[in-house]
């Protein structure tokens, strides 16, 4: 991923697109942080979970100039955000998230609210960086509720 992003950053100079570039040097730099960090490579997951913090950081940051009435920064976040969501594999809408819960929730038996930690520890591990961890734990705790 690393490889990646530093030839995207190459050629992004070359284009001259200065957002993008300052944007893949953030990137590249908060790689070289997590792999000091962990004191090695990092592998796939570990890659997209440091372009995923990226993402939140910027979503937050959106909602955050929205609030204070700064819609020029928060057009720009927005702009990051688009080109931090390409390295990124694409995240299941709401309907297919709520399949993949029934699913997962039908496969283990699970029928009480005391089962959701099971059931999310499982969603979370089959779909690793495609699923809302947020959106699944409600529509669990929708299922088990009951």
């Amino acid at each position: 991923m690393l490889i990646k992003l530093q030839e995207q950053l190459k050629a992004s100079m070359r284009n001259k697109d200065e957002l993008r570039t300052s944007v893949l040097r953030m990137l590249i730099s908060e790689f070289r942080y997590a792999q000091i960090e962990k004191r090695g490579d990092l592998d796939e997951a570990e890659s997209i979970q440091v372009i995923k913090r990226a993402i939140k950081k910027r979503k937050e940051s959106i909602e955050m100039y929205e609030k204070g009435g700064r819609p020029e920064l928060a057009s720009k976040e927005g702009a990051e955000l688009k080109i931090l969501q390409e390295f990124v594999p694409a995240e299941m809408d709401e309907a297919t998230i709520r399949q993949k819960v029934e699913e997962t929730i039908a496969e283990l038996g699970a029928t009480e609210k005391r089962d959701m930690g099971r059931v999310m520890k499982e969603v979370l591990a089959r779909y690793k960086g495609q699923i809302d961890g947020k959106v699944a734990q409600k529509i669990v705790s929708d299922k088990l509720g009951n």
